[in-house]
């Protein structure tokens, strides 16, 4: 039976990461990066396409599951008749080798066992040719990819696959390690499990004894940003979007996308995020991410780059897999790397003016980018573009892109007076001064008394929550006003808020998605601004809850089927939980205010 998607977990290495379910199944992992070919895709297929399970043969077993505090290491707890064990896993690296580390200790009783392990690389089609080593542990071969196996149990081959039969009795423990490398590399040694294991879990809890506390919901915002953590690449800082392709917005349906990138989008909310809570480093480490990613001409920049900064991210079907409850095409790839989105020139702009306000060192050859970038959006803002959710269909003049455009400009203009860096001042308020302008007058309804999707519309969109966020109205203004109210009574359904009207042909995709997590958060932070506090909390515990057991959210939630939906775990979500549990924590830090709040609309 395939798996709600919230009945997964997440390990990781900060190189890769992999899902495992309350079966005690291993059913997505890809080595060596978060986006190369997995060996284990049975999430988007079936247990042929590569799986590793470890479990009790009782059916319908009992579990429990948690983290260890502070940690990206999971305990499965299994209970049955016969007794008890858990099952604990984490992964690791050791140079060039990455290790997926498994043990089972006896809790009471005595637990008939089972594990069966099929290794299929490049997502489920090949299968590895398969040798006993000398020293018993087995070799498992494909073009560039090597997996050691080395167990405490033995084994057996059968239909292609590796099993075994065990029993674990109280105070027992049984160890299994699971290792890649290159196949043209030099074979990896044997890792001491048990001490791996501990290894980890005494790194994690040093790194995140770093959390700087953030009042009531301190516990919620450390396993998110250990969530952001475990979807950080060690080497290059960059933070992919999910750990996983192709998991459906809507079962069944075709908006199913490849979220194992790094999205500029993101920028700014990653720095609050991740400031906020204490983790500079990782702040840091991100923003020279982004100065590297997008170095080069202005008008070749990317909505999304690759975890390296890769700009090449061609988009492809793999007809082999079924797709996650048989929701197809599964994508590799994303074809979205090569729109237009006004948006990211602001979050950009943004990142620039949060790192310096925040003390972030930043060099002068980050500025020169910083200026070249602002100049080219001068020559470009009044085209149309995507949109901040990649809308396959036609461009159009999107309020929420142009309101980025104007953040652009805003921050640019910022840094001159605050900062003293070079740049032509005058001529940047003079268009930031037209960008509001225009958009007053042509992004706002007075029918609907509120801000519209794209010029001329008369639909809504949950991104216009963002326009007191990042300053250009302030929150008591009425058509900010106007436009929260709009937004509750159209896109807002079972306490949660849809993106936008998916019914509608924006974008030619007409089909239900669930609601998107981080437009719920934005409504958090808008009742904060607006000092509907208990409203805030209200709607930000509800959405706590909507949390699986071990604290992790996706893209988007079902509130009908309750089930999560899209793409897991998603970054977006933890980031806008990390950012309202701070702004309910500490009182809403919103960018900076608009000189021009009081600018009246013109149609």
């Amino acid at each position: 039976m395939t798996l709600l998607i919230e009945d997964y977990a997440l390990i990781g290495n900060n190189a890769t990461a992999a899902l495992v379910g309350r079966n005690g199944s291993i059913d997505w992992l890809c080595f060596p990066r978060f986006d190369s070919p997995a060996c284990f895709a049975a999430l988007l297929g079936s247990p042929d396409n590569g799986h590793w399970s470890i479990a009790p043969k009782a059916s319908h077993p009992k579990v429990t599951r948690r983290y260890r505090e502070g940690t990206l290491v999971l305990e499965s707890e299994f209970s049955v008749p016969e007794g008890a064990v858990v099952l604990i896993d984490c992964m690791h690296r050791r140079g060039g080798h990455q290790d997926v580390i498994r043990l089972v200790r006896g809790i009471r009783g005595r637990v008939p066992m089972q594990t069966e392990l099929t290794l299929r690389f490049d997502y489920g089609t090949v299968v590895p040719w398969v040798t006993r080593l000398e020293d018993n542990r087995l070799s498992a071969v494909a073009g560039p990819d090597r997996i050691v196996f080395d167990t405490t149990v033995a084994l057996r081959g059968e239909d292609l696959k590796t099993r075994a039969d065990f029993v674990v009795e109280e105070g027992q423990t049984f160890s299994f390690a699971l290792t890649w490398s290159h196949s043209f590399g030099s074979l990896p040694s044997p890792p001491d499990a048990a001490a791996v294991v501990e290894n980890v879990t005494d790194e994690w809890k040093k790194w995140s004894s770093k959390h700087a506390d953030t009042g009531p919901y301190a516990e919620a915002t450390l396993r998110s940003i250990i969530t952001l953590k475990g979807l950080t690449h060690h080497e290059t800082g960059g933070i992919v979007a999910a750990a996983t392709t192709s998991l459906p917005e809507q079962i069944g349906g075709i908006r199913n996308w490849d979220y194992r990138f790094c999205w500029i989008r993101d920028a700014a909310y990653t720095l609050y995020a991740l400031m906020g809570c204490g983790f500079l480093d990782e702040a840091k480490a991100w923003r020279d991410w982004l100065l590297r990613a997008v170095a080069g001409k202005p008008d070749r920049l990317q909505i999304m780059y690759g975890i390296a900064g890769e700009r090449r991210l061609t988009e492809f079907e793999l007809a082999e897999l079924s797709g996650y409850e048989a929701s197809r095409p599964v994508r590799i790839g994303n074809a979205a790397s090569g729109q237009l989105q006004l948006d990211v020139y602001g979050e950009l702009l943004d990142s620039a003016y949060l790192a310096r306000h925040k003390g972030l060192r930043q060099n002068e050859a980050g500025w020169e980018m910083g200026r070249a970038l602002v100049n080219h959006l001068e020559q470009i803002w009044t085209e149309p573009d995507a949109g901040i959710w990649e809308i396959r269909g036609p461009l159009r003049h999107f309020v929420h892109s142009k309101v980025m455009a104007w953040v652009a400009f805003d921050r640019a203009v910022r840094m001159v007076q605050e900062f003293g860096v070079d740049g032509p001042l005058d001529r940047w308020v003079k268009v930031r001064s037209e960008i509001h302008d225009e958009v007053c007058s042509l992004g706002f309804s007075r029918e609907l008394n509120s801000f519209v999707q794209y010029y001329g519309s008369k639909e809504l969109d949950a991104s216009l929550l963002l326009l007191p966020l990042v300053g250009f109205l302030p929150p008591e203004d009425h058509r900010i006003q106007g436009t929260v109210a709009a937004i509750e009574k159209n896109l807002m359904q079972d306490g949660l808020v849809a993106r936008y009207n998916t019914r509608s042909s924006v974008d030619g995709l007409v089909g239900n998605e669930g609601a998107f997590l981080a437009c719920s958060f934005w409504m958090v932070d808008n009742y904060v601004l607006q000092g509907r506090i208990d409203e805030a909390r209200s709607l930000f515990e509800h959405l706590l809850s909507l949390r699986n057991d071990v604290g992790l959210l996706a893209e988007e939630y079902d509130a009908k089927e309750h089930r999560q939906l899209g793409n897991f775990p998603q970054a977006f979500s933890h980031l806008a939980l990390v950012n309202s549990a701070l702004n309910l924590s500490a009182g809403i830090e919103t960018r900076p205010a608009n000189d021009r709040s009081q600018a009246e609309p013109q149609g």
